[in-house]
């Protein structure tokens, strides 16, 4: 039966508003051929890292370390040192030798500080409360990154507009102006600027001037920043653009900052190659460092200490992070109806083409699941782990027999899945009994895999305890040399897979003002 339930029920036209639950045939098709779904088994991402052992003056109890896979994984600071900041001559010096001996182009740096200045901003401010975005361009390189910026935003989805009041003749610059054209992304006159910033744009990215600018801004620029100071005295930042800085916020010292103390407070400061030294009197909430392209040679001749960049980002947060009322996080999801004549009518297929769906939408690890085990007492555990497999007979999964969840299902066969796909406002809940795939399977799907996951599955034993990373990291390196020939890679007898085959289906679609769709299927007995 299918049970249709909403976190709060909507009215419908045939329907009033009591809470109720209720149910209709939803038959499953008389067949249970295996239909495995061509994208599975999925590649295996780079395993997740041991716990850290705290020290032992500690006062709080020792973390344990378990035994986990290994993996190569950058530290979360650069060398436990404070981020280098530099002077203009430093940063103007470092610009020289990108470009000279190093075979940069100006336009190559200009691209990736610009999708670097995007990027950092879609990382904060979300579409749908922060879409309208002015860009404010200067004459010089600052500029130019601002208008790469603007092209990646809107690409992104935002709705960008551009105020270039100085255009500069160059090439380079032309070029851009046209790319952005032809996107149609209005440029706006400094005459034409609304007089109140705050009715018609979320954010306002400040790209007039960079590390090399001194002196004094001249007009319009010098009207454009007071423009901004007006903004950053509103204190309910809820109720003004947030204030995004390329690389300086204008008007300040590129060394001594805000000087004078009257110049605008930017909300966002997005750094490039390395912070600059104004970079340290930035109180605003969030800072980022953007260009990812700084050689050895840079790192090596100037001494800097840089934060490592996570996975593909072109920026990382520097600084502390700011400080969130968790209370007052939410989100309004905007989504179709999940109705009851749209789901499809065999559950499996409706997971599917779910799955397929958040796959086509690039979706990071769309196979991603929480397990949620429990021992014979009950006490529940939960994990992430990767779905490898799917078909009418259930849901697939590889571990290490003696891990915690193996030794719960040992004791407890029964389990629940959770699938959730943050940006389609959507996931699925399943729930079932477990038993181990047949061992032809598990040999078969490990023989698939890098040979690097071959042998950090022989080296981890889940679940237990360690002295620490380096024991796996040796026990790695002797397995490399044991196999160094290229023969076959024994599976071990304590790695397997885990099939679990469904009892209950949820399917959950976030709504408006919390009036979610839920469609629920109890899935009978299967022969």
């Amino acid at each position: 039966m299918l049970t249709v339930a909403a976190s709060t029920l909507r009215n419908k036209s045939k329907s009033t508003a009591t809470a109720a639950a209720f149910s209709m045939p939803f038959l499953l098709s008389s067949t249970s051929t295996s239909l495995p779904h061509p994208r599975l088994p999925l590649p295996i991402p780079p395993p997740r890292r041991a716990l850290l052992t705290a020290p032992s003056s500690s006062s709080y109890p020792r973390w344990r370390r378990p035994m986990a896979s290994l993996a190569v994984s950058a530290s979360a600071s650069a060398s436990g040192e404070e981020v280098t900041h530099l002077s203009q001559r430093e940063a103007a010096e470092i610009d020289e030798h990108l470009m000279g001996p190093l075979g940069f182009t100006v336009d190559q740096l200009m691209e990736l500080a610009g999708l670097s200045v995007a990027a950092a901003v879609a990382e904060v401010y979300k579409l749908g409360g922060h879409t309208r975005v002015l860009v404010i361009c200067g004459p010089g390189n600052n500029g130019g990154d601002g208008l790469v910026a603007a092209r990646h935003l809107h690409h992104f989805g935002y709705k960008p507009s551009v105020c270039y009041p100085k255009r500069t003749p160059k090439p380079l610059y032309s070029g851009l102006c046209t790319q952005l054209e032809s996107l149609a992304i209005p440029f706006v006159p400094v005459e034409d600027l609304p007089e109140n910033l705050s009715e018609e744009f979320d954010i306002i990215i400040d790209a007039m001037f960079g590390f090399s600018f001194h002196g004094t801004p001249r007009p319009p620029f010098d009207d454009l920043i007071n423009r901004l100071v007006s903004l950053s005295f509103i204190d309910n930042s809820a109720k003004r653009p947030a204030i995004v800085s390329v690389d300086i916020p204008s008007g300040w010292h590129v060394e001594e900052g805000d000087v004078n103390g009257g110049g605008f407070k930017p909300d966002m400061l997005v750094s490039l190659t390395a912070p600059k030294l104004c970079a340290k009197e930035f109180t605003g909430p969030h800072h980022f460092l953007g260009g990812r392209f700084v050689p050895p040679p840079i790192v090596s001749k100037y001494k800097l200490h840089l934060p490592p960049y996570p996975g593909t980002s072109m920026c990382v947060r520097i600084g502390k992070a700011p400080s969130v009322d968790i209370s007052s996080l939410r989100e309004n999801y905007i989504s179709p109806e999940l109705l009851e004549n749209q789901v499809m009518h065999d559950p499996f297929d409706q997971f599917v083409r779910w799955f397929d769906e958040a796959v086509t939408a690039g979706l990071r690890e769309p196979n991603a699941m929480a397990l949620t085990t429990a021992d014979k007492e009950g006490k529940p555990s939960s994990r992430m782990v990767l779905l490898k497999g799917v078909d009418k007979q259930g849901f697939v999964w590889y571990t290490n027999y003696g891990s915690q969840k193996a030794h719960d299902l040992s004791e407890n066969p029964n389990a629940a899945l959770l699938f959730y796909w943050n940006e389609m406002n959507r996931q699925v809940r399943v729930e079932g009994s477990v038993q181990k795939v047949p061992e032809e399977e598990s040999e078969k799907y490990f023989h698939s895999r890098p040979r690097g996951s071959q042998l950090g599955a022989i080296v981890s034993k889940q679940s237990t305890v360690i002295p620490g990373r380096e024991v796996l990291q040796q026990a790695y390196k002797e397995l490399e040399q044991k196999y160094s020939a290229g023969s076959v890679i024994p599976k071990p007898d304590y790695w397997g897979g885990y099939r679990l085959t469904p009892k209950l289906f949820e399917f959950w679609q976030g709504q408006q003002s919390r009036l979610h769709d839920r469609l629920e299927k109890t899935v009978g007995h299967r022969s």
